[in-house]
């Protein structure tokens, strides 16, 4: 059933915020225009089901109900990465691939260090990648900084062969190694999958740059998604720029589930266009590169969109050096491609994102958790009148409901 009406009409005619004040002890809505507070009514649009509830295009978005169970992980898998098996997880990705069919494949990853990138391209058959011990003792790393050229990217992930023309990631890997742009931008990923019901779970994924590098823009992704029904168990996910991005192209919905697992950065360390739900997550600040001013969440989401990225039962938590220093900021929407056009109403993505029942630790700047948009430097601006729109184009959509802690108000 095609509910474009439906979606439209949620956009501009969400609840008010007459209902009651959410269980936050200090969250009152509707906040300030620096720190707006949903409502109950308003908040209850905001929910797991609505956020991956619609699979389509955008502009024609469907009724799709997902509603991903835990990850199972099999005593057999089909195919085994580590000792007595193949020796790193392209190569079981790859093995996948070529068997093709359409069920479920499990590749297990046994305790160890598998240093490289990983490609998962379009047309793996739906894929299970998990560790077999605890996700900090399974490690997928590597280091690569988003400012080599396309070139040095080339000569950095290739070196060994492992990518050649007929493998099943070729055309990804070509697709950032023939690039003719300066840098090489988001192709700086440690694990980068474009294929649709991915599962990964008990991983710990490391783009090890970290604190190599000064504090300027050094975008080092740990693990990029671009595919619809993503799932992400119980991973740890550590980075400082750009650690996770759940993406989506310009047109159709993708929709990630997140659930039990660490992210830590300093910079958009969370961000994409995906319609993504993050479930009894951590997400830790961290100062080490970047003492002050550091940036967790940066969404994307299509302007003409009402579900962007949805945070519930969560923990944002910062180390001490943004505990003695509180200027760490929850999140700023990302002005994608207005870099030279400035923001433009409707057109340009309008971030959207809600954290609810969630703890906030110490370390964020309580009067002004939201930054000002990334490439444009729009100021944060939030309506608080009677019957606001929580989907005004001329407005931000990063809102707060019931959380508690120290940086809750």
């Amino acid at each position: 059933m095609h509910i474009v009406s439906a979606v439209a009409a949620l956009a501009l005619a969400l609840p008010t915020a007459a209902g009651p004040p959410g269980a936050g002890p200090r969250q009152v809505p509707p906040g300030t225009t620096a720190r707006p507070v949903l409502s109950a009514g308003e908040a209850a649009a905001f929910v797991p089901e609505n956020h991956l509830g619609f699979s389509g295009t955008y502009t024609d978005p469907v009724a799709d109900p997902w509603r991903p169970p835990p990850i199972r992980t099999p005593h057999r898998p089909d195919l085994v990465v580590g000792p007595h098996g193949f020796a790193d997880v392209q190569a079981a990705v790859d093995a996948a691939y070529r068997d093709g069919g359409t069920a479920r494949r499990w590749i297990a990853v046994r305790p160890g260090t598998y240093t490289g990138t990983v490609f998962i391209p379009a047309g793996t058959p739906p894929l299970t990648v998990y560790g077999t011990g605890r996700a900090r003792d399974v490690r997928l790393e590597f280091t690569i900084d988003a400012t080599v050229t396309p070139a040095r990217w080339a000569a950095l992930v290739n070196p060994d062969g492992r990518y050649a023309e007929g493998d099943p990631a070729w055309p990804m890997y070509q697709s950032c190694a023939t690039k003719t742009s300066a840098t090489v931008g988001l192709c700086a990923t440690v694990v980068w999958a474009q294929s649709t019901d991915l599962q990964l779970k008990n991983l710990t994924i490391t783009n090890t740059l970290l604190d190599t590098v000064d504090r300027g823009t050094h975008q080092a992704l740990a693990l990029r998604t671009d595919a619809d029904r993503t799932q992400l168990e119980g991973l740890r996910l550590i980075s400082r720029q750009d650690t996770l991005l759940t993406n989506a192209d310009d047109t159709r919905i993708a929709r990630v589930s997140v659930r039990d697992t660490y992210v830590e950065g300093d910079t958009d360390f969370v961000f994409g266009r995906a319609a993504a739900v993050f479930t009894g997550c951590t997400f830790r600040l961290v100062s080490s590169r970047k003492p002050s001013g550091g940036v967790i969440f940066a969404p994307n989401t299509h302007p003409g969109y009402p579900y962007g990225f949805l945070v519930t039962r969560s923990r944002i938590v910062a180390d001490e050096g943004y505990a003695a220093a509180p200027t760490g900021r929850l999140g700023r929407a990302w002005d994608q491609g207005a870099s030279a056009t400035g923001y433009l109403p409707g057109i340009t993505p309008n971030g959207q994102l809600v954290i609810r029942d969630s703890h906030l630790g110490a370390g964020f700047d309580t009067l002004a958790p939201w930054a000002p948009a990334a490439t444009t430097a729009r100021p944060f601006s939030a309506p608080i009148e009677a019957g606001r729109s929580l989907s005004d184009v001329h407005h931000n959509r990063l809102w707060e409901h019931a959380n508690h802690g120290p940086s809750a108000g």
